[in-house]
């Protein structure tokens, strides 16, 4: 592609291309899960080798990008049904492309990141009607007056796959803030354990992205609740929960997925902010 925009390589913006070969690659095998067009279209026309990745990520690794992409979206569209004209925002979007599988007509949606991460997304995924990028830094509050919120309508936020790059207290700052200036608000993303945290950052250094080393973990998602008397906890369950198991996953597949849910390695953490 002409005068596509290029990512800088050991950073974490770099990271958005792992979850754009999970999906397209697991999402082709598993359309019961999710069927992603547009990350299959991406990796089509992305000038790029995704040979590291797929050797590193392998069967499981791309399932997780999937499953997870399906745990989000059902998220968004039991919001939506109680709240048709709801703002979204994709925290740290990437390359994502949940808008054009849930959008109802009336949503308005946001895609907050970094603005050479902007820069690339639009290259693939540009603008439109109700679907809008803010390219600045999720700790730049500035990016609450871009966003348009109406309390009678409701806002959801979501975040897959990025928490993790910061340190606790970086999050805690920020959903408290977001508590204090959007009330009633949820916010719904993926963590993982201490333990499975340790192993993820060993994956992305094979790699070969030495610069994007992952810090948070949620082992008790009760004690967010510790960080703001206007956060609350709605709902923490397990990462395949009500996911169907593809029956040509290998049994290795099978059995690290049974594992991961029962050990609590990861998890999708669902926040309620006080009126």
């Amino acid at each position: 592609m002409e005068n596509q925009p290029t990512l800088q390589t050991q950073t974490v913006q770099s990271t958005m291309l792992l979850p754009l070969w999970g999906r397209a690659t697991a999402s082709e095998k598993n359309p019961e899960i999710l069927y992603d067009q547009q990350a299959i279209e991406i990796i089509k026309n992305c000038d790029f080798d995704f040979s590291s990745i797929e050797r590193t990520l392998g069967e499981f690794g791309g399932i997780c990008y999937v499953v997870r992409a399906r745990k989000i979206e059902d998220a968004i569209r039991a919001f939506i049904r109680k709240h048709p004209r709801a703002t979204v925002v994709n925290m740290g979007a990437g390359l994502d492309t949940t808008f054009s599988r849930v959008d109802n007509g009336t949503i308005r949606w946001y895609n907050l990141d970094l603005p050479d991460a902007i820069a690339f997304r639009q290259s693939y995924l540009p603008d439109s009607e109700r679907n809008e990028s803010i390219a600045k830094s999720l700790f730049d509050t500035t990016w609450f007056d871009d966003v348009c919120f109406k309390p009678q309508d409701g806002i959801f936020f979501i975040s897959g796959g990025v928490f993790y790059y910061f340190k606790e207290q970086q999050l805690r700052e920020i959903f408290e803030a977001m508590a204090r200036r959007f009330p009633g608000g949820e916010l719904y993303f993926d963590a993982e354990s201490k333990q499975a945290v340790k192993k993820a950052n060993r994956m992305v250094q094979k790699t070969g992205n030495k610069g994007a080393m992952m810090y948070f973990y949620v082992n008790d998602a009760k004690e967010i609740e510790n960080w703001s008397q206007d956060i609350h906890l709605v709902s923490c369950e397990g990462c395949f929960k009500n996911i169907p198991f593809n029956r040509q996953w290998s049994l290795s597949t099978h059995l690290i997925a049974k594992v991961s849910d029962w050990m609590h390695m990861m998890k999708f953490v669902h926040l309620r902010f006080s009126e």
